[in-house]
């Protein structure tokens, strides 16, 4: 990629004021001055120094962000703030995104990345990537409810979903619950209860397979994940970069 394009995603600045790095000769490659912006440079194999200080080059983020329940998912918003909003200017840089949606008002669990192949995989129907939720409900859930999920339930739009595991934590006129699908259809899980009379007050996303939301996050905060975290990923939906 450019030299230019490279420093600018690295936090070293703006392609102007990276431009003015570049001609003032603080930039190396291999240990030579390089002052113009448009030569090529391969990160894996050249070395590239700023002030004498080694360029560490990386192509993809991976973030989980315990998603609060007044930001979208989204990269930009017109009247609301976004997940991407809410990253530190240095990891906003890589132009990441969310991984699939969690609605404005759920919680929890929420991959951010600019890895777009990992990205699509992960919510491609054909992979059917679990993703469990808590939810507290409105209303008895039963045993009828737990054969309906498993059965498959018709939408308010006519969709049938997919097999989905409903498991009862507590039932009553208010119920708690954790259910486990493999798709993400637009307020699914809300619009799946609906579809059995009750109503969904409070969600929050858990984990991903078995990718699980980190405790330690509070919400609206995140880390980057760890390397196992991310083989595991690849793994789960068969890719290898």
């Amino acid at each position: 990629m450019r030299i230019d394009k490279l420093l600018a995603n690295m936090g070293y600045g703006t392609r102007k004021e990276v431009k003015q790095l570049l001609k003032s000769g603080h930039v190396r490659i291999n240990n030579q001055v390089e002052k113009s912006p448009k030569t090529h440079v391969d990160p894996q194999k050249q070395d590239v120094s700023v002030n004498g200080k080694v360029v560490e080059y990386r192509e993809f983020i991976y973030l989980m962000l315990n998603k609060p329940g007044d930001v979208v998912s989204a990269t930009e918003d017109a009247n609301d703030l976004t997940v991407i909003d809410i990253l530190q200017p240095e990891d906003a840089l890589f132009e990441p995104f969310p991984v699939g949606r969690l609605d404005k008002d759920t919680e929890g669990l929420l991959l951010i990345t600019n890895d777009g192949q990992l990205a699509h995989r992960l919510t491609s129907p054909k992979k059917d990537v679990g993703k469990t939720y808590f939810a507290e409900i409105e209303g008895k859930v039963t045993g009828e409810d737990i054969v309906a999920f498993r059965e498959g339930l018709t939408l308010d739009d006519g969709y049938v979903t997919k097999s989905s595991d409903l498991e009862i934590i507590e039932t009553g006129d208010y119920s708690e619950i954790l259910l486990t699908i493999t798709e993400g259809k637009f307020h699914q899980v809300k619009r799946m209860f609906e579809a059995v009379g009750k109503k969904v007050t409070y969600l929050k996303r858990i984990s991903m397979g078995d990718l699980l939301l980190d405790e330690q996050l509070e919400l609206g905060e995140y880390r980057e994940l760890r390397d196992e975290e991310i083989g595991y990923l690849k793994e789960l939906t068969n890719l290898d970069h």
